[in-house]
This record gives C-alpha cells, sequence and structure tokens, in this order.
C-alpha cells in the first residue's frame, strides 16, 4: 500500500495526459495552489457529483488562487466524454499506469460494500505555490466534499 502525504511533504511531481490528450504538470501550477484530487472513474455516480461540485466551485476556488486538477486510472477519451456529457470546467487527467495516484497514496486497499478490495483511495491533496504538501484528505466522500474543502481552506 502507498504511503500518505502528510502537510510538509514535498508534492510527487507528474505529468499526465488530460481529457484532449495534452500533458499537464504540477510544476505548470508553480506560484498557485493546486487542488488535486483523486477519483476511481469517470461517468460514475458519485465521481460525477464530485466533478460537478468542483466545477461549480470553480470560479470561487480559482479567485482564492486555487486550480484544480482531478486524476482518476482512465484514458483521454473516456476523460473527454466524461467532460462533454457533465459540462465539467475542472481539469481531468488521466493516470492509466496509477504510478501517481500510488505517488500520492491515493491506491491501495479501501472497504467497498464491506470487502477488503484494491483500488483508487478518493483522496484530496491541497499543494502550496512553492509544491509542497498543504492538506492531504483520504476516503472522503463525493458528496458533501468540495463545500467541506471550502471550509477547511478558508475561502
Amino acid at each position: 500500500m502507498s504511503e500518505r502525504l502528510q502537510p510538509g511533504d514535498t508534492a510527487p511531481a507528474f505529468t499526465l495526459p488530460d481529457a484532449d490528450g495534452a500533458e499537464v504538470s504540477l510544476a505548470d501550477h508553480k506560484g498557485r495552489k493546486v487542488i488535486v484530487y483523486f477519483y476511481p472513474a469517470a461517468l460514475t455516480p458519485g465521481c460525477t457529483k464530485q466533478a460537478c461540485d468542483f466545477t461549480d466551485n470553480l470560479d470561487v476556488l480559482a479567485a482564492a488562487g486555487y486550480d484544480v486538477i482531478g486524476v482518476s486510472p482512465d484514458k483521454p477519451e473516456k476523460l473527454a466524454k466524461f467532460r462533454e456529457k457533465e459540462n465539467l470546467k475542472v481539469t481531468l487527467v488521466g493516470d492509466p499506469a496509477k504510478e501517481t495516484l500510488e505517488a500520492y497514496g491515493a491506491f491501495g486497499e479501501k472497504k467497498l460494500y464491506g470487502k477488503t478490495v484494491t483500488g483508487v483511495i478518493r483522496s484530496t491533496v491541497v499543494v502550496d505555490e512553492e509544491g509542497k504538501v498543504e492538506h492531504a484528505f483520504y476516503n472522503v466522500k463525493a458528496t458533501g466534499h468540495v463545500a467541506k474543502i471550502i471550509r477547511d481552506l478558508g475561502v
């Protein structure tokens, strides 16, 4: 199981393809705060709720200096369908190799309907302007999570 990040850790660097196949790197956001959230799969009910919540609050977060990147193990083609179907404005990137998911502690054993399975652990990591972890939230709920982050960050 991958190690969970702690505040003060250096956020692992990543470069992943977005819904259009263009590369998105954490380094591209240096000097801005970044909310990196990890979700199991595009086009599923919980993940759709979460992505729509981030999209609905993107202006508020951007005004407070935050960029938002959603990471899942999906391929760019599926992310593009997800973005179009739900009219998402948040940047979505795919990590089919699950290397970034593992580096952020967002992949491993979890409970699903009472069974222990291996998969994506719904998580959110807030990275500061210098690339350090400011907050790391693991096993978050899809519903209400964005409102909680906004409260926790004082936005």
